[in-house]
This record gives structure tokens, sequence and C-alpha cells, in this order.
């Protein structure tokens, strides 16, 4: 039998996969000595079990160490193998070295989770020069996609939807989605004048003045590209338009720019615990672990 283990902040999520597997909830005392280090203890037998153990990794630096030595400790303890589940999966953009001297850390971090589990899940990680993880990753990757749970959320909670592409770079992305809702989608046409003279147009705007623009991106950061989308979609004459992201990293005040940029409303699937979560990935992760 499993037993299924959080980092802070995880709880929530913890004990959804918990429910849904049948799976015991593990006791862990973690907190932090006056000097900083981190204080581990665990108080549930898990001897010869899977144990699993969830942190999503945002802002990651302060959630390493911690989670590291918690692997560990479930080794140490005689779990028979340790499966992490990270909905969101940090340090996968600087895939390359851009300038001399870089370090590719998205190397450096996945050498550092393999020697500490036997096996990661995730949801749509940043594969942008990769063509899998198993380029960078020693271990079994189970790698989920929130395009299926976010049409069904299209299709239950917009009548009369229209996708929108920011560019022709996300319509493989917008068009899957759309696809899977049964919605038409466009992308945003940019007419280049000169090296800084871009025109954006909205293609069709007279056949969807009546529909509902839906913008959909995998990871909201600082959330330009979409505040950008949203002046293009409202100077075109269209209704305000509802903002979809996988991962609500949200750097900064983006969240409060974008909404205060004339979206009607921002929602996020929960792989990053937020208050903008409407989503839930829960069941995209009990069906891979029952």
């Amino acid at each position: 039998m499993k037993i299924i283990f959080s980092l802070p902040g995880n709880e929530a999520l913890a004990e959804k996969i918990a429910v849904g597997i049948h799976a015991e909830t593990g006791i862990c005392i973690h907190r932090q000595f006056p000097d900083g280090e981190t204080y581990l203890r665990i108080e549930s037998d898990v001897r010869g079990r899977e144990a699993v153990v969830v942190c999503t990794l945002h802002r990651p630096d302060d959630k390493l160490l911690p989670l590291l030595f918690l692997c560990q400790l479930l080794r140490d303890m005689g779990a028979a193998s340790v499966c992490l589940v990270a909905p969101y999966l940090a340090y996968m953009r600087q895939d390359t070295r851009f300038n001399p001297g870089e370090a590719v850390t998205s190397e450096y971090f996945a050498s550092l989770l393999s020697c500490a589990i036997d096996r990661l899940i995730t949801i749509d990680p940043h594969l942008h020069r990769r063509n899998s993880m198993q380029e960078i990753y020693s271990v079994p990757c189970d790698v989920l996609h929130a395009a299926g749970v976010i049409s069904t959320w299209i299709r239950e909670n917009i009548p009369q939807a229209l996708l929108i592409g920011p560019d022709s770079e996300s319509e493989q992305w917008v068009s899957e989605v759309a696809r899977n809702a049964g919605v038409p989608y466009i992308v945003l046409e940019k007419i280049r004048h000169g090296d800084r003279d871009v025109e954006v147009s909205v293609p069709d705007v007279e056949k969807y003045k009546d529909y509902t623009p839906v913008l959909v991106d995998d990871i909201i950061s600082t959330a330009r590209t979409m505040i950008e989308t949203v002046g293009h979609i409202l100077k075109a004459g269209m209704k305000p338009p509802i903002c979809i992201g996988v991962h609500a990293v949200f750097a900064g005040d983006a969240y409060r720019e974008l909404l205060a940029s004339g979206a009607e409303r921002v929602i996020t699937c929960s792989t990053i615990p937020h208050e903008s979560n409407g989503i839930e990935v829960a069941e995209m992760i009990i069906a891979v672990l029952v």
C-alpha cells in the first residue's frame, strides 16, 4: 500500500491524492532550527512501502533541500521506493548555454532530483529545446497534460467560447484545447512594417463579436504576453476575455496587473496553489498512481 507525504503548502493536493488512491497519509514533522536549517522526522512506518512525496516546485530554491532530505530519510527508514509528484517542475527553461560561462541549470537540477527519487510525475513541463524528459532525467517520468481538463472546464463553463492564440507559436497548443472543447479558435496576425513597427490584428473579428474570447497558456509568469493580447482583443471591440493558465507562477504583481488589463476572469489549474485556481488536476495524478 502506498503512503503519501507532502511538504508544507502541498497538503490539500496530497490529501486528495491519498483519498483517490486509498492510501495512508504519512506523518512527517517538518520545522526549521533557529539558524534556518531543516529538521525532519517521520512518524509513520514506511518499511517496504512505496512512498509518494507531493511537492510542487515553484520558487524551488527554498524547497529543494527539505525535499532531498525527506526523500533520503524515507530511504533510510526502509521505503521500497520514492515517487515525487511535482505538478510544477522548476528549472526547465535554462536548457542550453546562451552565453559563455552560463550554468545549464535544467541539467543540474535533473541530476539532483534523479539521485533522490525512483519516479517523477509532473504536468506540462517546459520542454522547449528538449524532446523528452529522459534527455536530462535518469528516472522514469510520467508527463501529464492539462489540455484535457482545461477543455472540459471551457466546455462546461463558457458558452460560445472562442480560443485565441497570441501568435503562430501558440497555435498547436490552442488548437488542441479548442478541438477537445469543441469550440473554434483563431490566432492573432502580426504584420511587420519595420523592426519596431508591428501591427497586430484579430482575424474575422466581425464573425466572432458575440463570442467570449479565451486565452490559454501553459505558464503565466510575468503575464506580459496575455496582457498585450487582452489589449488587442479589447481594441478590436470584442468582449473582455477569460484568461486560463496551467501554472500560476505570477511573478511580482502579475496577477493583479492581468486582472487590471481588462480580463473578465483569470483561471488556473491547481498545479501551484493560488487564489486563481479553478481547474483541478488531482484526478489526472490519481489516474497514473492507481
